[in-house]
């Protein structure tokens, strides 16, 4: 009788693979694959995320589709992956940012708050009965601590801090072009919305929709997150 490869290995997120493989883990980095390109760009005034939103339906109201979430006012979460599995880590994010402000009337750093999602995240490759979360989150804030901070976490619970991140279905494409272009530092945010938007032009099949495009940033100046609305998006796309 025929027995597939891997049968029995990719049944449950507890159980390695003979070659030291979690196949739950992987099918869960697949469908972050398969999400929208989101893109976080670190500047020495703060931090941008930008996504490009896609619609399965002209019938879908584009305003109403969020990729870019609040966590505390000086930190956001851009997603790529399913959005369901998005909304509880966010929540979840939210829940750990009001704990840490209410326990030691501070803001929580941009470090602290990644590591304890991304715990959250790797408890769920543990146990049987439940599946890892197929979404990976970049996380963009200012913190008093060490100013501008990008994380970007996995299915598996790993994170790492970057100058210039991206996830989603473009990942690859502005990964390569960001290692050729992105330079040592980014000044202002304004020269990391061009090279975020130029980023998102690089995996665009057609010309760049403004209302298809959702920017978030969070400055050094006040520390507080602000959406770009359509205007400012398109003067920077005709700033191209």
């Amino acid at each position: 009788m025929f027995t597939p490869k891997g049968l029995g290995y990719d049944r449950g997120s507890t159980t390695f693979s003979p070659d030291g493989r979690l196949f739950q883990v992987e099918y869960a980095i697949e469908a972050v694959k398969r999400g929208t390109t989101a893109i976080g760009i670190k500047t020495s005034e703060g931090c941008i995320l930008a996504v490009q939103k896609r619609l399965h339906t002209t019938l879908i109201e584009k305003d109403k589709v969020k990729k870019i979430f609040a966590v505390d006012n000086h930190v956001a979460v851009a997603i790529a992956g399913l959005t369901a599995d998005a909304r509880v880590l966010v929540n979840q994010a939210r829940v750990q940012a009001q704990i840490h402000q209410m326990t030691y009337s501070e803001a929580i750093t941009i470090e602290n708050l990644t590591r304890r999602i991304a715990d959250i995240k790797q408890v769920y490759t543990q146990h049987a009965g439940v599946r890892p979360f197929g979404v990976s989150l970049l996380i963009a804030g200012v913190d008093e601590i060490h100013g501008p901070q990008l994380f970007m976490t996995e299915p598996s619970g790993s994170y790492w801090g970057y100058r210039a991140a991206a996830i989603g279905s473009g990942a690859p494409v502005i990964i390569e072009h960001l290692e050729t272009v992105y330079p040592e530092l980014v000044n202002t945010v304004e020269e990391g919305y061009l090279i975020a938007f130029k980023a998102l032009e690089k995996v665009s099949e057609d010309e760049l929709d403004p209302d298809m495009i959702e920017i978030a940033v969070i400055t050094g100046a006040d520390n507080k997150l602000r959406y770009l609305n359509s205007t400012e998006i398109i003067n920077l796309k005709d700033k191209l």
